[in-house]
């Protein structure tokens, strides 16, 4: 397994930030397509090759680029023709970069496939699939508010193998309290991408409600009216039993990026260098 970092997340512009991905001893780092410090979406074919190619000196892959657009992602029918077409953009961004994965939240898969959402969800995320499949790339789903169970029955609905996981059991053990270990299992054969991600779950809680809350900007405001309901950690803080994580992971095959995501605490860039000594702990 390789240790990636999300660039985007040690706060600094671009290139400052891959040469620091890199001196904390990466192997990789993921890059938002529209992030915090750049938009590389507005990034000419000449700026790509150029972080491409800064990449390539600094000795640095691209694991994956996130193409999370913001919002109820893929949930409404009539915002998704020109989703996908931006996500067929980013998809094209990644392959200049030398990416194999575009990884993203899509919204929240209902459990019932006879619910309108599942369609609409389905049908969206069927077209993104073919154009993933038709570079030998893939769409990864970032796990977090539904079941491993779930996710496993929208993959066979899609049937497309340009559609994966992004498995952060971080999220899933916060929102859902999911079993992880149990979930890797579950989802053999789907996950493409994972995130090194650590939190505790505290209640139960309404996945729908809380995804919501987030897709509109109101999640301070949701935990005025419910209390802490989960809180990320630094890696090895949390509830993710890693020691029984990373030989699921092996057992199923997975041997590919381990992407560390720290997106609170004062200092994230001194956890995201202690997540990175502590990964290299455990996967040898």
């Amino acid at each position: 397994m390789k240790i990636g970092i999300i660039a985007d997340l040690l706060g600094q512009p671009l290139f400052e930030s891959l040469a620091l991905a890199k001196q904390l001893g990466a192997d990789g780092v993921q890059l938002y397509a529209v992030g915090a410090r750049w938009n590389l979406m507005e990034y000419s074919a000449e700026q790509l090759a150029a972080v491409a190619q800064e990449c390539k000196n600094l000795g640095l892959e691209v694991t994956a680029v996130c193409g999370d657009l913001g919002g109820h992602a893929f949930q409404f029918r009539h915002e998704n023709p020109e989703r996908i077409r931006k996500t067929k953009q980013i998809f094209d961004i990644a392959e200049t970069l030398g990416a194999k994965v575009v990884t993203g939240h899509i919204g929240v898969i209902p459990e019932d496939p006879s619910c309108e959402r599942f369609a609409i969800l389905c049908e969206a995320l069927k077209e993104v699939a073919a154009y993933a499949s038709g570079k030998g790339m893939a769409f990864a789903i970032e796990t977090g508010p539904e079941h491993a169970t779930t996710l496993k029955q929208f993959l066979e609905a899609v049937d497309d193998p340009g559609l994966g996981i992004n498995y952060d059991p971080a999220n899933l053990k916060m929102v859902l309290d999911e079993d992880v270990v149990k979930g890797v299992e579950i989802l053999e054969g789907h996950i493409v991408h994972t995130h090194a991600k650590d939190g505790i779950h505290y209640k139960k809680c309404d996945p729908v409600i809380v995804y919501n809350a987030f897709a509109e900007g109101g999640f301070e405001k949701l935990l005025e009216s419910t209390g802490q309901l989960f809180a990320e950690m630094p890696l090895g803080k949390g509830q993710v039993p890693w020691n029984e994580y990373i030989p699921a992971l092996k057992k199923i095959g997975y041997d590919s990026w381990l992407t560390i995501e720290r997106e609170v605490g004062a200092d994230p860039v001194k956890d995201i260098s202690d997540a990175v000594n502590f990964l290299k702990g455990i996967i040898v």
